[in-house]
């Protein structure tokens, strides 16, 4: 794939690197995704972390979104910070995935990745600049606190997947109109979240 087609099919590339990392492995660390995504490349982990709640089962689990959001959490504050490389706790880089669960993930997000892809690429850039990013984040921040109330919401948590990964993807595409979707979204989580509390 030519530098040019990377840049404009950032998930199923991204879906790539994460498949060639599994190769000759049982288990994969959240520390060899970093080193297969880019510890430079804040808005490609996000949009790897909205990637594994959107799959159906991951989000499901007891504790999983919970600890995805407080991933995000560093990711973005670390973003605001300015910082030109990602840190994670040892003991998160050392959680493992099965490298069969991963592929399994890889292959329900093919199509998906392909249609994302597809309506992804660089317009109303004005909404993506330091300032805009910052309300990304932000955003990004607010999801990530609501999700231990999320857990209790039926699929609640793969709609802050959703939100989460287009975080990352308006970045990574500069495409300002899935960033205005994205912070639309969560809105969308939070007025959620404030009904089933009330």
């Amino acid at each position: 794939m030519s530098a040019d087609g990377a840049q404009h099919q950032p998930v199923r590339n991204l879906l790539d690197k994460l498949k060639e990392s599994t190769k000759d492995r049982d288990s994969l660390t959240f520390g060899a995704v970093m080193d297969a995504v880019g510890r430079n490349s804040f808005a490609s982990l996000m949009l790897v972390i909205g990637l594994i709640m959107m799959v159906p089962g991951p989000a499901d689990i007891p504790g999983v979104p919970t600890l995805l959001g407080g991933i995000v959490i560093l990711l973005a504050v670390q973003m605001l910070m300015n910082r030109d490389h990602v840190w994670i706790p040892g003991w998160v880089e050392r959680r493992e995935l099965k490298s069969e669960t991963i592929k399994k993930m890889i292959a329900w997000l093919r199509k998906p990745a392909q249609w994302i892809d597809s309506i992804a690429r660089p317009r109303l850039s004005w909404l993506i600049n330091r300032g805009s990013i910052s309300v990304l984040d932000l955003a990004a921040i607010a999801i990530a606190l609501s999700t231990p109330f999320l857990e209790f919401i039926p699929m609640s948590a793969n709609v802050a997947g959703v939100a989460i990964a287009a975080f990352g993807l308006a970045i990574l595409a500069r495409d300002g109109l899935i960033a205005a979707v994205s912070v639309v979204t969560t809105i969308g989580l939070f007025s959620l979240v404030i009904y089933q509390l009330i």
